[in-house]
């Protein structure tokens, strides 16, 4: 009866490979941010900084559905961004888009991707929260038109 040992130490290792995490579409370190999760990522992080809600919710959407093709490394970023389309106002939304901008930041910094050209980093000192933004001026998401240029980019 050692055949049954063997065969289920067999089925075991099929199911957990069949439930491992897929990293078919990970990308590469060294290579840029997928513009399927950054270009409405910044729709998202300008319609705050101007005290919008505007498209939030579609763009949030389209995010989550991104990330779920890039697999398991990004789940944090599909599960925030799946959060942030349920937000019903706008101080909600600005919570909720903290936590997707920590999970993208995180998930570029892990696997060493960079941002797409003129796209940087920025931190709010107030909140110690990060956001990606275009251009060269401070637009702080996180608090609107309350201090539009609270921020550092890093």
């Amino acid at each position: 009866m050692r055949t049954f040992p063997a065969a289920c130490a067999a089925a075991i290792g099929i199911a957990a490979s069949a439930c491992g995490p897929s990293v078919k579409d990970t990308p590469k370190a060294g290579t840029t941010m997928s513009p399927a999760i950054i270009e409405p990522y910044l729709k998202i992080q300008s319609a705050l900084a101007r005290d919008s809600i505007d498209d939030v919710k579609a763009n949030a959407g389209n995010i989550a559905t991104a990330a779920t093709a890039l697999g398991a490394p990004a789940m944090k970023i599909d599960m925030a961004a799946v959060q942030l389309t349920s937000a019903p106002d706008l101080a909600e939304a600005r919570d909720r888009f903290g936590a997707l901008s920590e999970a993208i930041v995180n998930y570029m910094d892990g696997l060493h991707l960079t941002p797409p050209e003129g796209v940087r980093v920025a931190i709010c000192p107030m909140l110690k929260k990060p956001w990606l933004q275009q251009g060269e001026t401070i637009a702080n998401p996180y608090y609107g038109s309350e201090m539009p240029t609270c921020g550092d980019f890093r």
